[in-house]
């Protein structure tokens, strides 16, 4: 089986398609990813690479086929131009890098931008083949949620794109059950099926890296491992920081960069809070050994209509960690750590409820706390583990191709 994997993100960017990629080529599948070129979350393009021009790469001997883009920098018409330059590029330069290859399935990544599928569209239309698209965002909620867009008329345009999307794919996954309602609403006839997040983990015997990072010197670093933006709500994580200034013992971890980074450190300076510290950002093989080292884990999300939908992709890699987990956020997310038993849950945006639940926590036995982390262990491997959900995946671009053939016969 040849598949074409569509991802405006891609590595050395830090996203679950990396991993993905990894487990399909793993399982005999002959992948190769058509990109943009990297410069996700700081909005710089990485070092070694130049925003213009097309490229060819290997990852882990997975062919990379670079299209140039418009990095992200700050700022909503960057972040418009950025989206609207990989469309572009997608439409202009994939055919031609692609020329003479030949594809069984296009996989489409499809966090924001959702659009990042008008190119693959085109694409499988011309490569006569199925394409299958993955939703990680639900779209125009998630434009209006982060406040980049907020002008009805602007997302209802965006909404009949997004039904045109929709309804010219083979086949849509979903990240989070509490998605599929409202994407079927736009599907039509469009088949909808659920396929969460998962984690790859390193292989039995592979020695880990040694990770050189700061702040877990103390009995309770709590390790936020991700995105520092908008979406994650990360004011909450300094007012709670800020409420326990007087526990020497507890310590914020913040791993990772995003648009809320520079504010967040100005804001810890300011108060003097040195409970607070942001190490920078490390490479995924980094998180293992990041996430042994805590005493929890913390995830948030703002407390909006659309974010009560979405599972953070980081709860599924939380939970394979073996570490309690703290989750500060409503709905499908916060369902899933309760249902597991995997940690405490509190509401979205709640700085106090926060900062209570932590003291709590760490007034825990250390045999309760490891019987948390056990049992979020447990409910990845029963129902997110990457070698469970690659098999399900290929059955689906199986099945897909199938049923594609058959029609076009």
């Amino acid at each position: 089986m040849r598949v074409l994997v569509f991802s405006q993100y891609f590595w050395p960017e830090s996203f679950r398609i990396n991993e993905l990629v990894t487990a399909l080529n793993a399982k005999g599948v002959e992948v190769e990813v058509l990109t943009g070129k990297p410069n996700y979350p700081a909005g710089t393009v990485f070092t070694g690479y130049r925003a213009w021009g097309c490229t060819c790469e290997l990852f882990q001997g997975v062919p990379l086929h670079r299209v140039p883009l418009m990095p992200r920098g700050r700022g909503a018409l960057r972040l418009a131009l950025n989206y609207l330059s990989f469309i572009l590029s997608g439409l202009v330069f994939a055919p031609w890098l692609l020329r003479g290859r030949r594809f069984d399935a296009i996989f489409v990544f499809a966090p924001s931008p959702i659009l990042q599928a008008i190119p693959a569209i085109w694409l499988g239309w011309l490569k006569k083949c199925p394409v299958l698209l993955w939703v990680q965002d639900l779209w125009p909620e998630s434009l209006s949620a982060t406040g980049h867009v907020t002008h009805t008329r602007a997302l209802k345009a965006v909404e009949h794109v997004v039904r045109w999307i929709y309804r010219r794919v083979d086949l849509l996954l979903v990240q989070s059950r509490a998605f599929m309602p409202r994407v079927q609403v736009l599907a039509a006839d469009t088949p909808v099926v659920y396929y969460p997040n998962s984690f790859l983990e390193d292989e039995p015997g592979v020695a880990r890296p040694n990770v050189d990072c700061s702040g877990f010197d103390c009995g309770f670093p709590i390790l936020f491992a991700g995105n520092l933006g908008t979406a994650q709500a990360v004011d909450v994580v300094l007012e709670a920081a800020t409420l326990m200034s007087d526990e020497p013992d507890i310590r914020f971890v913040m791993v990772g960069d995003g648009s809320r980074r520079d504010w967040l450190m100005q804001q810890a300076v300011a108060r003097g809070l040195g409970n607070l510290v942001f190490p920078g950002r490390f490479p995924v093989e980094a998180m293992p050994v990041l996430m042994g080292r805590a005493a929890a884990l913390l995830v948030t999300l703002a407390d909006t209509e659309i974010f009560r939908l979405t599972i953070p992709s980081k709860v599924q890699s939380y939970m394979a960690a073996g570490r309690p987990i703290i989750a500060c956020l409503n709905g499908a997310g916060a369902e899933v750590v309760d249902e597991a038993g995997a940690g405490v849950t509190v509401p979205a945006e709640d700085g106090a409820a926060l900062a209570r639940a932590i003291r709590a926590l760490h007034a825990q036995p250390e045999a309760a706390r490891a019987a948390m982390g056990a049992r979020g262990r447990r409910y990845y491997e029963e129902h997110f583990s990457q070698e469970k959900l690659v098999d399900e995946l290929i059955a689906l671009l199986n099945q897909c191709i199938n049923q594609y053939r058959g029609h076009e016969a």
